[in-house]
């Protein structure tokens, strides 16, 4: 019922959006306590920040005991964009002081959820993500994009596979041109015709469900224990 309901919004975005801008159009509110009590909690060596948007929000509603095991902060906000990302970039990953983040971002860039999709503006964004871990001392783990060749809630994007495709491969070539980045390639693992994700892995088509994000869980721990041991 909750996928449902965001999807509606998302939709309701796409068509008003552009009416009004909301106050706070990075939704830096909605962490804001979570943040509070971990700044003020002991430190934790291990911490890792999971930046992103639905796919990071609902991975911790489906395994949150994945995410207390691990040291993992899931900071994931349903239909933002990378630039929305971005500037809520200080307040959910970088005043949690975690060693390491790990940054999914570009799927609601390219189903338009903010305007027409400009992949030099999406990586623009990712990059100036990256650059402000590595200048607070954060490891940087940059992932793929999930497979996905339409949007439930915008049908009308075209080539969506393609334009995914080329984004990863420009997230790749760039977290191999610096040191303490790393590239976390989730997208063959979840999908079996190469450009739509796994249908056991998803409801929608967009979305992992549990087995889904089994699968991710997997990926993911191989790199931290790359860089946490």
């Amino acid at each position: 019922m909750k996928r449902i309901l965001i999807l509606v919004i998302m939709f309701w975005n796409l068509l008003f959006g552009n009416a009004a801008q909301p106050v706070d159009w990075a939704n830096k509110e909605r962490y804001a306590q979570e943040n509070l009590m971990l700044r003020a909690a002991a430190e934790d060596s291990l911490r890792v920040v999971l930046m992103g948007n639905s796919i990071t929000e609902f991975w911790y509603e489906l395994h949150p005991s994945f995410f207390t095991a691990h040291h993992l902060v899931g900071r994931g906000i349903s239909g933002q964009v990378s630039s929305q990302m971005l500037a809520r970039f200080r307040q959910d990953v970088l005043s949690l002081n975690p060693s390491i983040v790990v940054i999914n971002g570009g799927t609601n860039d390219i189903a338009e959820n903010n305007g027409p999709y400009d992949e030099d503006i999406t990586m623009d964004n990712i990059q100036s993500m990256t650059e402000l871990a590595l200048a607070h001392g954060i490891e940087v783990v940059l992932t793929s994009v999930l497979p996905c060749d339409e949007f439930c809630w915008n049908p009308s994007v075209r080539n969506a596979s393609e334009k995914i495709i080329h984004l990863n491969q420009r997230i790749k070539q760039y977290a191999s041109s610096l040191p303490h980045v790393h590239y976390l390639d989730y997208y063959p693992s979840m999908t079996l015709d190469g450009t739509s994700l796994n249908k056991a892995f998803t409801e929608d088509g967009v979305h992992p469900n549990s087995q889904g994000y089994d699968m991710m869980e997997v990926k993911l721990i191989e790199m931290l224990n790359q860089l946490q041991h």
